[in-house]
């Protein structure tokens, strides 16, 4: 089986290389429990972070899996750089070529935009997709997939079911899926991981040629969770950025869905829905949310919620992915 060179999709990953991921992410999990994070693996290496749009928990996450592997970081910001000035992709690549970047994380306005780095011959670098428009954003379809797999696959012999997939396993994936890199990424992953997904969304956030997709299409979400019974729920930010029509985000909103309150009573998960799960349900986000909109305060600090816990999962299973990528055996990535 051939090495991958770059992480730009969830379709990257066949079975072996999805599991290969996860199990590695693992073992970096284990790491991060000792007095001392730190892991010598890629010293002397230099990632860059390329973030042309906004992020928080992905760069931070990419930054310290990077600094805990021992690479030196270089952290790039649109904002208040050459880019803001009308610099190009290819000059941006170009510089940090110059540079000697070993890996590239970028996220990206544009879809595409990591496919063109990776293969315009503009940098020799390992290209990491952070994200980029509506297209993929792999790295967080791992994290949830670490995350399920910790809660609905492992045992008490083998806590992080390390080696196991993901079959027979049904997740609800809800909300703003039009929108939604982290949907595209996770019905992708998921599927090759065997989990069955249904997407639950209104008719106006349903994708067009969502019916090639791997997964199921509902309208209804009561009806999901009462008739199906998922054993994970992973309602998606509202991106109410993305909806802009003429009058900005917030009107533009409203072209999608009669009003926020008729949306979060249709499609929001709150202390009712909650209630209706499966004991062993568990619910995710990617983050960050609407509270209040796609998810109450109730839903999102219960017991069931492991939010926070994808964070911190992030970060290993970033960890796996840079080292997979610049130091690992690749056996499994085709």
């Amino acid at each position: 089986m051939t090495g991958l060179r770059h992480l730009l999709s969830a379709a990257d990953l066949d079975h072996a290389g999805a599991i290969a991921v996860l199990d590695t992410a693992a073992q970096m999990a284990a790491t991060q429990s000792r007095e001392i994070k730190k892991l010598p693996t890629l010293r002397g290496r230099t990632v860059v972070n390329l973030f042309f749009e906004d992020s928080t928990r992905t760069r931070i996450s990419f930054e310290a899996a990077a600094k805990r592997l021992s690479a030196d970081v270089i952290n790039f910001s649109a904002k208040g750089s050459s880019v803001s000035k009308g610099e190009s992709l290819k000059d941006t690549a170009l510089t940090l070529q110059a540079m000697g970047a070993d890996a590239v994380v970028i996220r990206h306005h544009a879809s595409g935009a990591p496919h063109r780095l990776a293969h315009a011959g503009w940098v020799d670098a390992a290209v990491v997709n952070a994200g980029d428009g509506t297209h993929q954003h792999p790295t967080q379809a791992l994290l949830d997939a670490f995350t399920l797999r910790r809660h609905l696959a492992g045992g008490s012999d083998n806590p992080d079911g390390v080696g196991l997939d993901l079959a027979g396993t049904h997740v609800a994936i809800v909300g703003d899926v039009l929108h939604s890199r982290v949907a595209r990424s996770n019905v992708l992953l998921l599927h090759t991981l065997g989990a069955r997904v249904t997407l639950v969304a209104p008719p106006t956030l349903v994708p067009v040629g969502v019916e090639a997709w791997p997964c199921a299409v509902s309208y209804d979400l009561d009806g999901v969770i009462t008739d199906q019974q998922p054993d994970a729920v992973m309602m998606l930010r509202v991106q109410r950025e993305r909806m802009g029509a003429g009058g900005g985000a917030a009107s533009g909103a409203t072209s999608f869905f009669p009003s926020p309150l008729e949306y979060t009573r249709t499609f929001g998960l709150d202390a009712r829905r909650l209630r209706m799960l499966p004991d062993h349900a568990i619910v995710l986000h990617p983050g960050p949310m609407n509270r209040g909109l796609e998810i109450s305060a109730d839903a999102a600090d219960s017991d069931r919620s492991v939010i926070v816990e994808q964070v911190s999962n992030g970060v290993a299973v970033r960890m796996a992915v840079l080292y997979l990528l610049l130091a690992g055996e690749r056996e499994g990535w085709s």
